[in-house]
């Protein structure tokens, strides 16, 4: 009597069973490894155009609009209206608080101070002021500088000559009766060229203190949008297609990939300030460029100071085949070329230096100790663009800073030192920079002795 109802039961309970086996897997396996997943993926903008926090996601990316992004209305406003100093506005950048924030509860101020925790405070950083809208190569070399208001039409230039991305940051001293003027010249710059709103990112700082260039540089760094960028200072007019070169040179491309090599961009300038004013007039190639060394039109920059750039090695230079690419072998603590290196990867700039005197120099020291190798491009160059330099400020500033780089030295040789030997790797190619040149401190060797072995 129950043969007949046998086989529709048995696939019941075989549905059933199969039903409480896909619920059970489902409740206590697949949503939580689901849940777990998307929290890892969201802690990674998805949106590569909504915030400032995001690195490149793929070979491309353009901006979310074709308009420059500015808000200087309702920076102004905001300001007037509320009659609070800009350090306390948190609501003025154009881009929302990431997932990545969300989840930390952080919100950009706070994340921004930590980032740049040795700078002078109260600052207020606002990335992104105006944001690019050209598509970005993610495997390009954005330039990243620093400029102050009076350095607008020479930034122009830049622009023009580059036709690349730039990241600039732009100090805005706060001071009322300035600051309205200041941004409406802004606005005017950046929309006097169309290659301005195609290339360049702006990113500012508004607080009373001027001339903190590593933080300025460093701002500049963060927020470039490509892998690879330059550190270039303002002044300088770009003569030769070194970004061609180096993206169409795949050996030398691996080499930025890898992040253990910087490219050097030879500096120069003119011997007679006035001819050194006119950007027009600068070689373009280094056969003209050399027709103008043996002149004695032209020099190294900075002749008067040897060691920021002898490192270089001129004599070879000039004697250089055409494409060669040789090593900087000769490497001294005060060198401060003009390189291209791995956004990502080598040490930042060292924030505690305020005003002029060492503080390039201490940006390129740690890249050196890190294990960074210089490479200059021998068929390349740059020419500085004459103009007047505040001495009055200059000489107080680089004695302070003397003493501070003397400290800083010692410091990261000793930090790299204890890293480098917990590491393991000390005594190989990676800690071979940090020995050489840290046997030059005073005493040092005795003092890393003791280091080590404790």
């Amino acid at each position: 009597m129950f043969d007949r109802y046998r086989t529709p039961v048995k696939l019941l309970a075989v549905i059933y069973v199969s039903l409480a086996v896909f619920y059970t897997t489902k409740t206590l396996i697949v949503s939580p490894l689901h849940d777990c997943i998307s929290l890892l993926l969201n802690l990674r903008p998805s949106n590569p155009t909504s915030t400032f926090l995001n690195a490149p996601s793929s070979s491309y990316i353009s901006s979310q609009t074709t308009k420059p992004q500015h808000h200087i209305t309702s920076f102004l406003e905001l300001k007037q209206s509320q009659n609070v100093p800009l350090t306390n506005v948190s609501s003025i950048s154009p881009y929302k608080a990431s997932s990545f924030q969300e989840y930390l509860h952080l919100n950009e101020d706070l994340f921004i101070s930590k980032a740049f925790s040795n700078s002078l405070h109260p600052s207020k950083i606002i990335p992104f002021f105006y944001r690019a809208t050209g598509e970005i190569d993610a495997e390009d070399i954005t330039v990243t500088t620093l400029i102050t208001s009076n350095r607008f039409a020479v930034f122009a230039k830049l622009v023009e000559r580059y036709q690349g991305p730039i990241s600039v940051t732009i100090h805005v001293p706060n001071i009322k009766t300035s600051i309205s003027d200041l941004l409406d010249s802004l606005h005017a710059l950046y929309t006097s060229s169309p290659k301005m709103s195609l290339y360049v990112d702006v990113h500012l700082v508004v607080d009373s203190f001027g001339r903190q260039f590593n933080t300025w540089r460093n701002i500049a760094r963060l927020f470039a949008r490509t892998e690879f960028v330059m550190m270039l200072d303002i002044d300088f007019s770009i003569c030769t297609d070194f970004r061609g070169a180096l993206r169409g040179n795949k050996a030398m491309l691996n080499k930025l990939r890898e992040g253990n090599s910087a490219f050097v961009i030879p500096a120069f300038e003119y011997v007679r300030h006035e001819e050194g004013l006119d950007q027009a007039t600068f070689p373009r190639n280094k056969q003209d460029l050399i027709s103008l060394v043996k002149a004695r039109r032209i020099d190294m920059f900075h002749t008067s100071w040897q060691p920021g750039h002898n490192s270089t090695d001129y004599p070879r230079y000039y004697s250089a085949s055409p494409g060669e690419v040789y090593k900087v072998t000769m490497y001294q603590s005060a060198y401060e070329p003009y390189i291209i290196f791995k956004k990502e990867g080598p040490p930042w700039c060292e924030e505690r230096f305020v005003g002029y005197g060492g503080n390039k120099a201490a940006c390129l020291f740690e890249m050196y100790l890190s294990g960074i190798s210089y490479y200059v491009l021998a068929d390349h160059f740059i020419i500085h663009q004459n103009h007047l330099y505040d001495e009055t400020a200059r000489k107080p500033e680089r004695k302070f800073n003397r003493k501070v780089y003397t400290d800083f030295k010692e410091e990261t040789c000793l930090r790299l030192l204890k890293n480098y030997h917990e590491l393991g790797v000390l005594n190989t190619t990676k800690g071979n920079n940090l020995q050489g040149e840290c046997r030059k401190i005073k005493g040092f060797s005795r003092i890393a002795t003791q280091l080590i072995s404790t």
